[in-house]
């Protein structure tokens, strides 16, 4: 490296470079913000503002560019599950507002969700119920849950209903958003809904959610951040929650305007389709199928959404080795690669192709059959 030549963030650091072939994911960074978020950034960490004055107004700016009643920017998606939590069982008190942690109290504090919902994502969806002073109680079983099944786990300590709509729980035997609404509202209970990498910014709004949770840094492309649409009040008890729980979780400046350019940015912007992401994979997935031993073909996103990625089956008898090794393997290379494991004990992985360029494609393909020529 020459003397006038500064070193990249991974010389500076001693870091890897990595190839994120897993998709949107916190462990890795999440996504990589456009040139607008960018400039939006450096123009919020360069300017003073009155804070609360930023957080109502760039809310409303947003809940307008979406056409909802109210939103309000977190830090991040576990943060708004969190506050959202806290929002509902708090609600206009002042002395629990700043007492949550501490203060006995008799109000509603339950949040009923489907037993195929409690998952973890990174972080188990009970924490941040329980980060909000709530206390999960599951309805259904692991592998069902009906209208009825949700509406049974209701009791006079329910303070809310939450769904979360992500590829990490059951899909089968699920009620929908709109059928959880609807539960929701006979009991005049508000409905919380995770979307944390959803596409649709209104649809589970439009469906009668109260509360919607994004990742501000997944589908949108923005700084790491988190959003809340909904309706008042309940947006509203989210937003006093910087007074309490919230505190502990704020988020910057920089973060507020980039996330408020991202979503400008996004819901300007016409999508990749599943289809465009099949024809960026095909001859990725033509050159895989030219080793022995290994087998790809597309498969379709588990969560519904329109997104198409590239399933490779390894044949681990004939390779030698387990597909966990090779996951690993690949993870410990000069550059790092990461797949999308869930089911590498079924011999399958999925690359993600949305973040991957084709030259990318193509040092993954050389990697995996440089991996099975040495293999032993």
């Amino acid at each position: 490296m020459s003397a006038d030549k500064h070193p990249s963030l991974y010389e500076k650091y001693h870091l890897k470079p990595v190839i994120n072939a897993s998709g949107r994911m916190t462990m890795l960074g999440v996504s990589t913000p456009g040139p607008e978020v960018v400039v939006a950034v450096n123009e919020g960490l360069s300017h003073y503002f009155e804070m609360k004055d930023l957080v109502l107004k760039s809310g409303a700016y947003i809940a307008g560019l979406l056409g909802v009643e109210e939103a309000v920017v977190v830090s991040c998606a576990s943060a708004g599950i969190a506050q959202s939590v806290a929002a509902v069982i708090v609600q206009e008190s002042e002395h629990l507002l700043v007492n949550l942690h501490s203060a006995a109290h008799d109000r509603p504090c339950e949040i009923v969700l489907p037993k195929g919902h409690n998952v973890n994502y990174g972080a188990p969806v009970g924490t941040m119920v329980a980060l909000g002073g709530g206390r999960v109680v599951e309805a259904g079983y692991a592998n069902e849950c009906s209208a009825a099944q949700l509406a049974a786990a209701i009791t006079p300590r329910t303070a809310a209903l939450l769904y979360v709509k992500s590829h990490h729980t059951v899909q089968k035997s699920m009620l929908t958003v709109a059928e959880a609404a609807e539960v929701a509202h006979h009991h005049q209970l508000p409905l919380i809904v995770d979307a944390a990498a959803e596409e649709d910014l209104t649809c589970y709004y439009q469906m009668g959610a109260d509360l919607v949770i994004y990742s501000g840094a997944k589908a949108l492309e923005g700084p790491s951040s988190g959003l809340v649409i909904g309706r008042a009040p309940y947006v509203g008890w989210v937003r006093r929650q910087s007074e309490g729980i919230g505190r502990a979780m704020k988020i910057g400046k920089e973060g507020i305007l980039g996330l408020a350019q991202a979503i400008e940015c996004y819901v300007q912007r016409t999508p990749v389709s599943g289809q465009q992401m099949v024809e960026k994979m095909t001859p990725f997935i033509d050159r895989l199928n030219g080793l022995p031993g290994i087998h790809a073909r597309v498969v379709w996103d588990a969560a519904g959404r329109d997104i198409a990625r590239t399933e490779i089956a390894f044949d681990e008898a004939a390779l030698g080795v387990r597909t966990a090794e090779i996951v690993q393997r690949l993870r410990e290379g000069e550059v790092a690669i990461y797949f999308r494991g869930y089911r590498a004990n079924e011999g399958k992985v999925e690359v993600d192709v949305r973040s991957v360029t084709p030259a990318q494609l193509a040092r993954i393909a050389d990697a995996i059959a440089t991996l099975r020529e040495a293999r032993p």
